[in-house]
């Protein structure tokens, strides 16, 4: 892989009208994948992006990254470094701003974490470990090691979950064994399909992973045992978890639902099931304070759900309150930072949104970013320091089943 400089297009900033109006077309563009097609908008919701804008944003690709065979399905950022998993299995280490060294360019190998471990489905970052889920079942951690003490290798694998350890005690016993497939039995700290998706909780005790098997484990990161294990979560395959600062777990699942789950007892019970979207649910983000979750499926919409106050139906926990629309196919990934909520789709764009700061004032359309030629796969965004008590900038990394990844400068400013 190398960064080449971005010669992408750089569209001006959309009106509220023109975010809009993309809503009502249907590409005639056919895609690979069932799960890429773009299913009829909800109805039945009503649009929060209706309201003008209160912030303007400057925007630009800095750069582009390709490869030749793989796209970037996974992606993480820490305080200096961009991580990125491909579809190939391989993971690689970047700077998080360009410019980018020499030494990073195609064929080049000093910035490879790993190879040939499955195709990455998902990255997070824990301390100075960097936790990885795979294709092939399996969660890894990498630990950041000593330069010296390796020629060459900056990064080892530390673990592989589930552990021998935790493989070992349940081997024996019949009560560890689970039916994951019709006359197939396997103990319950396994996997046996696809890692989709990894959370950690707010202190970063605890890994979640979930996976196309339909179950969701919960891990102890001090030594990676398996704490427990929610077998057949949904009807379908988990494509996505997250989890809020005050404990909740939700998943979203291509049986159309997501569910939400809470700690009782040691053990995750059942909390709420919602079920507004009509088709695979792809992705979810949740805000920073816990209140209101994001949503994007194949239906072209990102649901907003919020919070219910205190004294109303526990049952249904959180209460759709509305819909941002503009994309023309499925939404593949989100990412929150701050007040913005970024989407990536099957179309090919990203969008910007601005929650208001009222919740009367809905949320603003403030960019389309386009240069993708084929879906967004996959997002990440860190944001810098404001320059002032309402002005702030941000990085966003956008990959894409182009086989390129691309870095963003976003610079948001009230009107």
């Amino acid at each position: 892989m190398g960064f080449l400089p971005c010669s992408c297009p750089l569209p001006c900033n959309k009106t509220r009208s023109e975010c809009e109006t993309k809503s009502t077309h249907h590409q005639s563009e056919s895609s690979t994948s069932s799960s890429l097609l773009s299913q009829p908008s909800l109805p039945l919701v009503p649009s929060l992006s209706f309201q003008p804008q209160s912030s303007s944003v400057d925007h630009q690709c800095l750069a582009t990254l390709k490869d030749k065979s793989s796209y970037v399905s996974s992606l993480a950022v820490s305080d200096k470094l961009l991580y990125t998993g491909s579809s190939n299995s391989e993971i690689r280490v970047w700077p998080r701003e360009p410019p980018f060294s020499p030494e990073y360019s195609t064929g080049d190998d000093r910035n490879v974490v790993s190879t040939g471990n499955g195709g990455v489905k998902s990255l997070v970052i824990h301390g100075d470990k960097l936790i990885s889920a795979h294709q092939d079942h399996k969660i890894r951690v990498w630990k950041i090691i000593d330069e010296r003490s390796r020629r060459g290798q900056k990064y080892k694998c530390v673990a592989t979950l589930p552990t021998m350890n935790d493989r070992f005690k349940n081997l024996f016993s019949s009560k560890s064994y689970v039916e994951v497939r019709r006359h197939k039995k396997c103990t319950w700290v396994h996997h046996v399909d696809a890692v989709s998706s990894l959370a950690l909780s707010q202190d970063g005790s605890l890994l979640y992973s979930a996976s196309w098997d339909r179950s969701f484990k919960i891990w102890r990161t001090s030594d990676f045992k398996c704490l427990d294990s929610i077998e057949k979560a949904h009807d379908d395959a988990i494509n996505a978890i997250v989890v809020s600062k005050d404990g909740f777990v939700y998943t979203g699942s291509a049986d159309k639902k997501i569910k939400v789950w809470d700690k009782k007892d040691k053990k995750h019970s059942l909390v709420a099931t919602l079920t507004k979207h009509l088709s695979a649910v792809n992705a979810l983000a949740i805000s920073e304070d816990g209140k209101v979750l994001y949503s994007g499926a194949c239906d072209r919409s990102v649901l907003v759900w919020e919070r219910l106050s205190n004294g109303d139906d526990e049952e249904l926990h959180m209460s759709v309150v509305g819909a941002l629309r503009g994309h023309t196919k499925a939404i593949m990934c989100l990412a929150v930072a701050s007040d913005l909520v970024l989407s990536g789709s099957a179309d090919k764009s990203l969008r910007v949104w601005k929650r208001g700061l009222m919740e009367k004032e809905g949320y603003s359309c403030l960019a389309v970013l386009e240069g993708h030629t084929k879906p967004v796969k996959c997002l990440a965004v860190s944001v810098s320091e404001s320059d002032s008590n309402s002005d702030y900038s941000c990085m966003v990394y956008s990959g894409s089943l182009d086989l390129s990844l691309k870095v963003w400068n976003l610079r948001v400013s009230s009107i």
